[in-house]
Order: structure tokens, then C-alpha cells, then sequence
């Protein structure tokens, strides 16, 4: 058996990578806090089991509650392999340094840098046991590499992770661990993200023009696309190489 479990599965990457993971017969956990009917029902109609766990992902005590019980569902003696798709992330707050709120901080960061971080080190904890095979992919941005106007956070964040990722890919290789950890760059998609950046004002994020013509010049992928991309990568995982940044721009 294998299973892949996606953080925000409900919806946007998440959800059509949830979709296509279903459609390889692979058995699918969605963490996310809301569910997604959709899923339920092609789960049903292919006979593929789909579980979700309701969770907030920026509550660690919540995340390691959900955890706990993933580790029960997922590991035995009949599991050959287990997939996480770190995906779960916000843009929020948008807007220059001086104006972000104790909360808003805290919460960007506990959804974008301490969710997947523990979800990660867990999954490589708990695959001990009976010696599982894990691959991570750890989902990133371009803004990891760039300064930009009113998005300190997410820059900050996603390159945080792609440190992370790098370093965990490392200790895997020193460990001789049958693991691979990777980066992987959706760009920009059609999906609720780009909705909240569309509406940010000017004086929030200097590039809201620029994303409003991406839509307005349907520049935008389709997540199905991408993820697409994404699953086809992770299924070949005897080609992945540990510790990789694996960009959109290079497959469509």
C-alpha cells in the first residue's frame, strides 16, 4: 500500500493533486480545515480510500494531535511508501513590514514554516518503526529568492523552507536513509491565492498591477497542470534526486 498525505487538500493544488493521486490508486490524507465533498465522492466512485482530517495548520497542538493519528493510520508492516506534500500556505498579511500585527506574524508563520517543518520531521520520525520509505515534497515560491514590495513574510517563509528542506536532504544523504526530501515551484496558478493578491491596494504590495494582468491575461496555470507536473515527479521517485528544486518552468 501507499499513501500520500497534502496539507490543504481542499482546495487549489492540494485539492488536484489529491484528485490525481486518487486517480493512481494511491490512498490520499487531507489535512485541511475543511472538507471537500468532491473528493469523498471520486473516492467512492474509484474505490481509492480518502481520509481527511480536519485540522487547523497553524495550530501545532492541533497538528500534533492529527499527526498522532495519521501515524496510526498510515504505518504498518503492509506500507511500502508514504508521500507529504507540505502545501498548506498563506500570502497573508500583505503589506509593508511596519503595519503587521503580533497575530498576523504568529499565524504566518506557525502555517508556512513550523506546519510543514514538524509534519516533515514526524513523517521521518514515524516511518522508523517499520523502516518506510518517505518522500516529501516541500511546496515553494520564486518569492523565496527575491525581495518584494509587501511580502516580507512569504519571502522570508518560503526561503526558510527551502533552507529546511535542503538541510533535512543532507542529513538523509549522512544517515543513508531511503528518504528524498524535495523543493517544488508551482509559479503562479489560478487559484484563491491570486484572488487575495489581486486585492491588495498599491500601497500594500507594488506589484498588485502586474497580478491583476496575469489574470486579465489568463497567464495563470491551472492547478491541474501543475499538479499534474508534481505527481508525476513524485511517482517516478526512483529518478528524484534527494534534496532538489524542481521548477514548473521547466516541464510546461
Amino acid at each position: 500500500m501507499k499513501y500520500v498525505i497534502i496539507t490543504g487538500a481542499s482546495k487549489g493544488l492540494g485539492e488536484s493533486v489529491a484528485r490525481l493521486f486518487l486517480q493512481e490508486k494511491v490512498r490520499v490524507i487531507g489535512i485541511s480545515r475543511t472538507k471537500n465533498v468532491d473528493l469523498e465522492n471520486i473516492s467512492q466512485a474509484l474505490g481509492v480510500e480518502y481520509t481527511h482530517y480536519p485540522c487547523d495548520l497553524a495550530s501545532l497542538e492541533a497538528l500534533e494531535d492529527t499527526c498522532d493519528k495519521i501515524k496510526t493510520h498510515v504505518f504498518n508492516k503492509n506500507t511500502e511508501k508514504v508521500y507529504l506534500i507540505n502545501n498548506a500556505a498563506t500570502v497573508n498579511p500583505i503589506d509593508v513590514s511596519k503595519r503587521h500585527s503580533r497575530e498576523a506574524i504568529e499565524r504566518h508563520v506557525s502555517l508556512n514554516i513550523t506546519a510543514p517543518m514538524f509534519t516533515t520531521s514526524r513523517l521521518l520520525h514515524d516511518a522508523e518503526k517499520f523502516s518506510t520509505p518517505v518522500v516529501v515534497a516541500n511546496i515553494s515560491s520564486g518569492a523565496a529568492d527575491r525581495s518584494t514590495y509587501g511580502w516580507s513574510l512569504y519571502g522570508a517563509s518560503k526561503a526558510a523552507i527551502n533552507r529546511y528542506t535542503k538541510t533535512v536532504a543532507l542529513e538523509v544523504d549522512e544517515l543513508k536513509e531511503p528518504h528524498k526530501v524535495i523543493i517544488f515551484d508551482p509559479s503562479i496558478m489560478d487559484t484563491a491565492m491570486q484572488q487575495t493578491i489581486r486585492q491588495a491596494s498599491e500601497d500594500q504590495f507594488k506589484e498588485v498591477d502586474t497580478f491583476i494582468g496575469f489574470k486579465d491575461k489568463d497567464a495563470l496555470r491551472h492547478p491541474a497542470l501543475v499538479g499534474r507536473v508534481l505527481v508525476d515527479l513524485l511517482l517516478a521517485d526512483d529518478r528524484l534526486v534527494n534534496g532538489q528544486y524542481y521548477r514548473i518552468h521547466d516541464y510546461v
